[in-house]
């Protein structure tokens, strides 16, 4: 069941439509039914109450004003590289007026899709 601080991926007619964070769960005053406040992530940012079943906040299939509509809780893709595995260059940031170091590293870009392309996406 999708929780307050979810992302969650909406479809209308089986296609994706647009991403929402769950801003609230309150129960209806029927049972198994809840008020499920929604922050719609597209412009301009709203928020929207929707009064559904706990099944339809579980992933399934409902219909609002005759088009078929699901919520899909998204799940964090996992990162196939790690920051602290990839070469990076020891240069110093272009805006720096003085000799002192800034206390940072730079990783550049091109070294990241070196080393994917390199040791590949699936090496861990």
């Amino acid at each position: 069941m999708a929780k307050e601080n979810d992302l969650v991926l909406i479809y209308a007619e089986d296609s994706p439509v647009t991403f929402a964070r769950v801003e609230g769960i309150e129960p209806d005053s029927k049972k198994n039914w809840y008020h499920i406040k929604l922050l719609m992530l597209q412009i301009p940012l709203q928020i929207v109450t929707w009064i559904l079943k706990n099944d339809y906040i579980n992933g399934e299939e409902f219909s609002m004003g005759g088009k078929k509509m699901r919520i899909e809780v998204v799940e964090s893709p996992k990162e196939d590289v790690l920051l602290s595995e990839i070469p990076f260059s020891d240069q110093k940031a272009d805006n720096t007026d003085s000799d002192e170091p800034q206390g940072g590293k730079i990783i550049s870009f091109n070294d990241v899709k070196k080393f994917k392309k390199k040791d590949g996406p699936d090496k861990k």
